[in-house]
């Protein structure tokens, strides 16, 4: 059962504390697997204060490993728009749109990611698997088996984001 996040107020408008308290607490939460407590939290630190990185890093780690690939989507996005230089943010957007069955996209976010940091195994072996499953699904076609289902991409030992190492750790 996941850890309710503690109410700072009667009238229902956020937690208790300031935003770098939400932040410290989500990510406590999401560290000790409670994503969707995470998130909750998170959302209200990125609400509060949209344009931080760090901020809207941790809700999309969050999102990501709360299986709502969706939001991480769009959390993801935005990092990247707001931080193209982030390696970290185009790792999460990559995993976000292989879960999602967008495994071409995801080979071009997770080939930006290893070429910015290119000692990351992590990075290396998701884009391999990405890779991978883009060369099944031509055989496949080419074998006149038909194509293979758009979410069909594998589970696959790819890390989720909030697994790999993170930049000030």
């Amino acid at each position: 059962m996941e850890p309710s996040v503690e109410r700072g107020d009667d009238e229902g408008r956020g937690p208790g504390g300031e935003v770098y308290d939400w932040y410290q607490r989500g990510r406590t939460l999401l560290e000790s697997g409670s994503p969707e407590a995470a998130a909750t939290l998170l959302e209200h630190a990125v609400d509060a204060e949209p344009g931080s990185a760090s901020l809207r890093e941790a809700l999309a780690r969050a999102l990501f490993d709360a299986r709502r690939y969706d939001e991480a989507l769009v959390q993801f996005t935005t990092l990247t728009q707001q931080a193209p230089q982030e390696d970290y943010a185009w790792f999460g957007l990559g995993l976000t749109r292989y879960r999602l069955g967008q495994v071409e996209a995801a080979a071009e976010h997770l080939a930006m990611a290893v070429a910015m940091r290119p000692g990351r195994p992590a990075y290396v072996q998701a884009l391999r698997e990405a890779r991978a499953t883009l060369r099944a699904r031509e055989e496949l076609a080419e074998g006149g088996g038909g194509t293979v289902a758009p979410g069909a991409a594998p589970e696959g030992p790819a890390p989720a984001p909030g697994s790999a190492p993170v930049d000030g750790d």
